[in-house]
């Protein structure tokens, strides 16, 4: 394939990137764990979300009418994750046939 098509190729898979991060919802960091105020007999559930930010730890609890909106909020930031390191891989490759094609001209 012609370095002018994969360019293309790579540009327009970027700008669909772009495209599906302006669907990304409100986001957070973490992973969420159930624990137990009895963990040997497993009662009194209660579910925490660890993270971390700005190089600092947290924790907080959620209450269970929560859970769902917080699992939801740590779905989108994978999501968000994810994307933008497929951009960051796209984007290198991108530029590595931007020079090569630049240097074929020279």
């Amino acid at each position: 394939m012609e370095n002018q098509q994969q360019i293309q190729i790579i540009s327009d898979k970027i700008d669909k990137i772009k495209v599906d991060l302006q669907t990304i919802g409100p986001m957070r960091p973490g992973s969420i764990n159930e624990q137990f105020k009895d963990p040997k007999e497993k009662k009194g559930s209660y579910h925490q979300l660890n993270y971390t930010h700005k190089m600092k730890t947290h924790t907080d609890y959620i209450r269970k009418a929560n859970l769902e909106m917080t699992r939801e909020e740590v779905s989108e930031y994978q999501r968000f994750k994810e994307l933008t390191e497929h951009w960051i891989t796209l984007s290198i490759e991108l530029s590595k046939l931007k020079l090569k094609v630049r240097h074929s001209k020279i």
